[in-house]
């Protein structure tokens, strides 16, 4: 099976960079970006980079109050517009909208998420973390294709996470039909598919000069730890007993202005031009490492997760999964 070219290169940042850092050389007035979950988050500090640099930013969010109240203080063109990705339906009523009123979207920035929570159900029974992270995602990015596709230059990014690692798709039980539920298997499955989707989605914008990319933006303690308990965090060496964050994870851990960062160089830098669909990391293309190093449980990508065959597969059950949805 073919595989992603996943091979790193001269990037002038690093782990630790800044989007601001990042886009401190960049002219981005009168380009316009949509980011999922731009109101908290690593999503809030690209909504703020962004937005600084000139780009008008269109935000959607289930709670446009919550949203206007934390963007209050971000400076430059931000609109806060309703939608929630678990509502396909809410979804294609944004998408409506975004292709009524807008004549281009330089920058589609799939950033929402939501990350082991307890076992649930949306929309016509998809398990949540797979329905929110991967088919909220790929609902809104084909009903915004008309508009991708016109875009001279346009590019995708698909937030992914390490944990993609913990599980390729369930190709026989996506939906966890059968069997004992696995909240941190599943939040792997759904990071595994937005690593396949971006995949996917870059040859089909081939034609028309578009990129898409999947970006692993580091660990960050954010609100899309909400669904975790406290002491399953103090387990894992996250946060003390106190809630505060532990040595290690001051150590390990990014900063939101740090995180967004990854984001950022994927959506701009010249150096992805022609890695159409990689997997990004520390603002540079992620290595496939040996299973035996000791760093593979925490940086790199999986084969699982940059195959070409298995993107395919995916796209094509996700397409069949949107059509039984609006039928």
């Amino acid at each position: 099976m073919a595989q992603l070219d996943q091979r790193p290169v001269k990037s002038n940042f690093h782990s630790r960079s800044t989007g601001t850092e990042v886009l401190a050389n960049w002219n981005l007035m009168g380009k316009t970006a949509i980011i999922t979950g731009g109101y908290s988050g690593i999503g809030l500090e690209t909504t703020r980079a962004l937005a600084s640099k000139g780009v008008k930013v269109i935000v959607p969010a289930r709670s446009r109050p919550k949203a206007i109240e934390n963007l209050k203080e971000v400076d430059g063109d931000v609109e806060v517009t309703f939608m929630d990705l678990a509502d396909l339906n809410s979804v294609l009523e944004f998408a409506d909208k975004i292709l009524n009123e807008y004549n281009s979207i330089d920058f589609l920035i799939n950033n929402a998420g939501i990350m082991a929570c307890p076992e649930s159900r949306i929309g016509p029974g998809w398990e949540a973390q797979f329905g929110i992270n991967h088919m909220g995602h790929f609902a809104l990015t084909s009903a915004l294709m008309p508009l991708i596709k016109k875009t001279d230059g346009v590019r995708v990014i698909s937030l992914t996470s390490t944990a993609h690692k913990l599980s390729d798709i369930r190709w026989d039980d996506i939906q966890y039909t059968s069997g004992k539920y696995d909240k941190w298997q599943a939040y792997g499955q759904s990071k595994t598919a937005n690593a396949l989707f971006a995949n996917a989605l870059s040859r089909r914008l081939k034609g028309s000069g578009g990129l898409a990319f999947s970006v692993h933006p580091g660990g960050i303690l954010t609100p899309l730890q909400r669904h975790l308990p406290k002491e399953e965090m103090v387990a894992f060496g996250w946060i003390d007993d106190d809630g505060n964050p532990t040595e290690l994870a001051k150590k390990r851990f990014k900063s939101p202005e740090q995180g967004c960062s990854t984001t950022l160089w994927a959506a701009t830098s010249k150096l992805l031009q022609n890695q159409p669909g990689v997997y990004c990391e520390d603002c540079n293309i992620a290595e496939t490492l040996d299973p035996s190093s000791p760093m593979a449980r925490f940086m790199g990508v999986e084969p699982h997760a940059c195959d070409d065959a298995s993107a395919e597969r995916l796209w094509k059950i996700s397409e069949d999964l949107l059509a039984e949805a609006r039928a």
